[in-house]
């Protein structure tokens, strides 16, 4: 009853109320700041992810049609396309280090430093795409030396001979999608590359079996669609730039070099190519022992491959939508948004990866006999083998999601010479053994290499994600 204790109570009543208030704001102006950054995500990362799954159905569409066409040609174009994808890797981080390197500049408001980058990107494709057209046109005795079938070595040379002529075009393209992408201009790049995957298809389906008048060339006419298709996705990229972005100047005195830029791009650029190198490295090195094992257990790894593949690019798209994101708020120096947007990028993948291992347990069956000719008497076999190995690319699924995301992450950080040592040790140094001691020493067979690829791709998802924590949380404490 006393008036002074009935005041002071209500003070601290008033107290907790404001304090209370603002708890509840702080809380809410954070889950806008989420909501808002994880629809940005959406908005720039879905047209990347399905732009990237267009892409590489460019090659699933090779693999499905040689399926059909007889169970040689698909082992013939596994190894031939191994070797493909290995030089477009190795030359792939020119235009992986333009992303970052031109989202900060965006975010600097230097876009003079963007087009010096991306001319320069393309400068270095156009040089490593003429370094590697040599070995490409005389695989075959690498191939065989290395313990391959003749017959299936021949194969894939032939067909490296023609898809070969599609590595400068692919890269330059890749350049282009790199620049477009940091510009958030994805929509442009998804129908692009929506375009360019029906094109390929059709002239796959005429080339390869010989239908609507043209010759029935089987393996090379997928490696000309291949070719084709590249040519088609460049023009698009080049003709939407010279429209919408003239000032830019992209191309005009293209002739002129850049040292500075040059450099730039190169310390980026090079650690990525390594990264990239040493992960399709391990997989190109399971083909190899898969080859070793028999044709049928190459066509099966091809196939299964391609589904594992077809998922990770999802992963692929919504992290280079963090790689922009991560690289603005990193220009900034806004290390609670780094993190925030990392939060965000691996939530979604997490729930790709959940869909694709639904998909991969569920229906093994019908998604791998979609590649084989039904009535082929080695098909039984083919999907026997290939069932063991979606239940492995199952369990891959939530380890590969988070080793790219990490990997992207440190790409918007420009971090890239670590990543690189990490990615190395973890593919080559743990996985690449394993793969062969419990495929060969152990007699596991193929699921013995496959459960390889999982230990080597876990240990690096938890060192990259190691390493993004300890990056952010020194930003923070600067900060």
């Amino acid at each position: 009853r006393d008036p002074l204790w009935s005041r002071g109570l209500g003070d601290v009543y008033k107290r907790q109320g404001q304090l209370c208030h603002r708890c509840l704001k702080r809380l809410m102006n954070k889950s806008q700041k989420i909501k808002r950054e994880a629809r940005s995500l959406l908005v720039l990362g879905l047209p990347l992810a399905g732009s990237q799954v267009a892409q590489f159905a460019v090659h699933t569409t090779d693999t499905l049609m040689l399926g059909w066409y007889s169970v040689l040609a698909l082992a013939q174009v596994t190894l031939g396309a191994q070797i493909l994808f290995i030089a477009f890797i190795a030359t792939s981080g020119f235009a992986f280090a333009i992303l970052p390197m031109v989202a900060k500049s965006m975010a600097e408001d230097d876009p003079l430093s963007a087009r010096r980058a991306t001319r320069m990107g393309l400068w270095l494709s156009t040089i490593a795409a003429g370094l590697l057209f040599l070995p490409m046109w005389f695989a075959a005795p690498i191939l065989e030396s290395m313990g391959q079938d003749a017959i299936v070595a021949e194969g894939a040379q032939d067909y490296l001979r023609i898809a070969g002529f599609g590595l400068w075009p692919a890269l330059w393209g890749l350049v282009l999608r790199s620049y477009l992408s940091a510009l958030e201009h994805t929509g442009v790049v998804l129908w692009i590359s929506l375009g360019v995957l029906v094109a390929n298809a059709l002239i796959n389906y005429a080339l390869i079996f010989g239908y609507w008048g043209m010759p029935e060339l089987g393996l090379q006419g997928a490696a000309i669609a291949s070719v084709i298709a590249a040519g088609l996705s460049l023009l698009g990229f080049v003709v939407y730039i010279q429209r919408y972005f003239p000032e830019q100047e992209m191309f005009a005195r293209f002739w002129r070099f850049d040292r500075v830029a040059t450099a730039a791009v190169m310390r980026l650029a090079l650690p990525i190519s390594a990264t990239a190198l040493a992960e399709s490295g391990l997989f190109a090195a399971s083909a190899f022992m898969m080859g070793w094992l028999g044709h049928l257990e190459l066509a099966a790894h091809g196939i299964v491959l391609q589904l594992a593949a077809l998922s990770f690019m999802v992963h692929l798209g919504l992290s280079q939508a963090g790689t922009v994101l991560v690289g603005k708020a990193f220009a900034r120096r806004d290390w609670v948004a780094v993190q925030r947007t990392a939060a965000i990028t691996m939530g979604l993948s997490t729930l790709a990866a959940l869909v694709a291992i639904l998909f991969f347990l569920a229906t093994p069956n019908m998604l791998i006999s979609a590649f084989l000719d039904a009535e082929d008497t080695l098909t039984p076999e083919i999907l026997r083998i290939g069932t063991l190995l979606l239940i492995v690319a199952a369990m891959f699924q939530f380890v590969d999601a988070a080793q790219v995301v990490a990997l992207s992450l440190l790409r918007g950080l420009q971090d890239t010479k670590v990543p690189m040592l990490i990615a190395t040790v973890s593919y080559w140094i743990i996985g690449m053994p394993i793969s062969y001691v419990l495929g060969f020493v152990l007699d596991f067979k193929e699921t013995g290499i496959w459960l390889g690829l999982v230990f080597g791709l876990g240990v690096a998802a938890l060192l990259l994600w190691a390493r993004f924590a300890v990056l952010t949380r020194a930003g923070v404490t600067r900060a």
